[in-house]
């Protein structure tokens, strides 16, 4: 698909990320804009527009029928909502095997830097006899972890079950409900939710002597955008299910 056809609505438009991500699709000299998707407009209406991609920022318990509406009816999707579990990607996974034509992109993060530094963790997480994750986000997060924190723990884990790497150590007998956080592909992972924050990760790997900090730093929502625009440039030629950014670089690692 050339870029002149890059025809976007963008669903959640109203939300913190929707509204910048209407402003990146209208700024792009390649794209056009042609909904400006709200809770109270129906699917329908992507159509008569025109649409060829969407680019999904709404609710988890929207996302899945969005998504599956576009894929019936031959529309691209760019999804960067939460809450696609095993069960919801298999069911995707089934449906775009009826529509082989169709592609779709399922992004945690869109922020570019936090690809790479989710890309390395995995990388390093071998290498290391402890393994942590922390994230950090604004207090009107819905979910915990967040999808990119659940994302870098089972990369991380895959690694470390690939070069059977044993578990991180922990002596812990006694402890509050939630003090070691959530378990994560066996990685254990805190969620922070504080005024003033954006979006932030940290992995902390240590082994005897020396450790190892990967950190990555959303301090706007613009920080999403060039992600999103890759995404809208490149699903077009990608069929079938892509999960994750780091599907559209060329990481190398």
């Amino acid at each position: 698909m050339s870029n002149a056809e890059i025809r976007v609505a963008v669903l959640g438009a109203g939300g913190r990320m929707g509204s910048e991500a209407v402003e990146a699709v209208k700024n792009a000299p390649d794209m056009e804009l042609v909904a400006a998707h709200g809770r109270s407009d129906t699917l329908e209406e992507i159509l008569s527009a025109g649409a060829t991609h969407i680019v999904d920022l709404t609710v988890p318990d929207s996302t899945e029928a969005n998504v599956r509406f576009a894929v019936e009816h031959g529309i691209y999707a760019v999804v960067g909502t939460t809450g696609w579990d095993a069960d919801r990607l298999e069911r995707l996974e089934q449906l775009l095997s009826e529509h082989p034509e169709s592609g779709v992109l399922i992004a945690p993060n869109f922020a570019l830097g936090s690809v790479l530094a989710t890309a390395f963790a995995a990388k390093a997480a071998q290498y290391f006899e402890s393994a942590e994750v922390i994230e950090l986000h604004h207090p009107q997060k819905v979910d915990a972890p967040s999808g990119t924190a659940v994302r870098t723990a089972e990369l991380m884990g895959a690694a470390r079950e690939a070069a059977d790497v044993a578990p991180s150590p922990d002596a812990t007998e006694t402890a509050l409900e939630g003090a070691r956080g959530a378990e994560v592909a066996g990685i254990h992972v805190h969620s922070v939710r504080l005024r003033g924050l954006v979006a932030h990760q940290e992995v902390l790997l240590g082994s005897a002597g020396e450790q190892l900090s990967i950190r990555h730093d959303s301090f706007d929502r613009a920080s999403f955008m060039p992600g999103v625009l890759l995404g809208l440039r490149t699903v077009g030629s990608r069929p079938g299910l892509t999960h994750g950014l780091d599907g559209y670089l060329d990481l190398g690692l």
